[in-house]
């Protein structure tokens, strides 16, 4: 049995990257997993799409569906989960994974990129979490992972960022999640949800980052964690005990040594480590 079995699962951002990743493991975990993103098609500059992501799963033994939806757009988000819900039944697991990422120096940062930031990585989590949470607390259970970034940690007084490391305003939104996540987490403690967020240690290599920072990620390969190792952490606060683990704002691979917990493979496989 799968530590998923008979629980339906809202991954964001999933037609790519770590939310492709996640949406794979929790179907060869037994979830029935929805997954969302702008478009159903394959990106114009990025490759992935929603429809390779079920087709994956579905070759894979599992079930999914995906659903379109501009997460910047609040009537777009508020359908999602009601779509879920009709497609396979009400969301069990909620994560909060699609953002946007944009690294420039405050100086340089239109007001528009500075809006689309905080409406992706702020308000559609929070609008999302809303949606699940009337089932989740009429069924005393529930469980809701926020994927954050290590640039929420506040930079070392007295020095110096250059341009190119510039993460003011991103990290400032994932700050701002982490924070609503352990808020909701005592509010919601009393009513058997976990509300917990994850971050991984370092850089993962996704079409995306690489797209962002893939020159740094090729010059210290030191920087990079495998997709797999945050996969297991977003796992392992999916499927806890509620009453013991809530309001956690956790690094991947330090959570998982916390907890000893080994890192498996995507189809949840034991996994070669060197």
């Amino acid at each position: 049995m799968g530590a998923l079995d008979g629980k339906v699962a809202l991954v964001t951002g999933a037609s790519r990257g770590i939310g492709a990743a996640i949406a794979t493991r929790f179907a060869a975990e037994g979830a029935a997993v929805a997954v969302t993103a702008r478009t159903l098609d394959e990106h114009l500059r990025l490759p992935g799409s929603l429809h390779e992501t079920v087709a994956a799963i579905e070759r894979g033994g599992g079930r999914a569906t995906a659903i379109a939806a501009d997460l910047a757009d609040t009537e777009a988000r508020a359908e999602i989960v009601p779509q879920v819900e009709a497609a396979l039944g009400p969301v069990d697991v909620l994560v909060n994974n699609a953002a946007a990422a944009f690294y420039l120096p405050i100086d340089d940062f239109p007001q528009k990129r500075r809006r689309l930031l905080f409406e992706l990585n702020v308000h559609a989590p929070v609008d999302l979490c809303l949606a699940v949470l009337p089932r989740m607390r009429r069924e005393h259970r529930g469980w809701i992972v926020n994927v954050s970034s290590v640039t929420s940690r506040h930079p070392k007084a007295g020095v110096a960022l250059p341009p190119t490391a510039a993460a003011t305003m991103y990290g400032a939104s994932k700050a701002a999640l982490e924070r609503f996540t352990t808020g909701l987490a005592a509010e919601t403690y009393a009513d058997g949800i976990a509300v917990n967020s994850v971050a991984p240690v370092a850089a993962v290599r996704t079409p995306g980052a690489q797209a962002l920072v893939g020159e740094l990620m090729d010059a210290r390969p030191d920087l990079v964690e495998p997709v797999e190792v945050l996969v297991e952490a977003v796992l392992a606060l999916a499927t806890c005990e509620p009453g013991a683990l809530s309001g956690r704002v956790v690094l991947s691979q330090t959570f998982l040594d916390e907890i000893a917990r080994p890192v498996k493979n995507l189809d949840g496989s034991e996994r070669a480590v060197p």
